[in-house]
């Protein structure tokens, strides 16, 4: 693999060669485009760490991987890299994901535009995860995305059905300070 430095593509380029090369930080590919993601600043980060931590604590009690950065192969022309995801069963043995994992996590960073943050959802969802969240770590708000439609975690919990994982957001911002 190689490494490249630049962030923004302005011609298309094949999936293969997508998959071949190496960024830093990684980037999303959307329809032969390289897509730049928001690297994760402190608060951002120390949250993706502690979902990351609680999820691979609770691995063997739910059978599940957790994956951090981990790149989605959504289609032909789509890869996704969510901030945390999650699968269960046995570890998926390719690089690449290519079904749909069971939760897939994003973090808002202060750069976040809704609009991308909207069709990151709606991708994750058409590609069939049944669990899709999104928190903010400044507002200490999260929301709850699955085919049903989307909810603020009002109730101060993130849950997950089949199994049934819940998440305490007090518990998980107080876990980061």
């Amino acid at each position: 693999m190689t490494e490249n430095r630049a962030m923004v593509t302005t011609a298309a380029i094949p999936l293969e060669q997508y998959l071949s090369t190496s960024y830093r930080p990684d980037c999303d590919y959307s329809d032969g485009m390289i897509e730049e993601r928001n690297a994760g600043e402190r608060d951002h980060s120390l949250l993706q760490a502690a979902l990351a931590a609680c999820f691979f604590a609770r691995r063997k009690e739910f059978g599940l991987h957790v994956f951090t950065e981990q790149r989605l192969r959504l289609n032909k022309t789509r890869v996704r890299i969510p901030d945390v995801c999650v699968t269960l069963g046995p570890k998926p043995p390719e690089v690449v994901l290519v079904s749909p994992p069971f939760l897939c996590i994003e973090i808002l960073s202060p750069e976040d535009r809704m609009n991308r943050i909207q069709q990151r959802m709606d991708d994750y969802l058409r590609f069939g995860v049944p669990h899709v969240w999104l928190i903010d770590p400044q507002s200490r708000r999260a929301w709850r995305y699955t085919t049903a439609g989307n909810f603020e975690a009002l109730d101060g919990v993130l849950r997950t059905s089949e199994p049934e994982i819940v998440i305490s957001l007090p518990d998980l911002f107080a876990s980061v300070e």
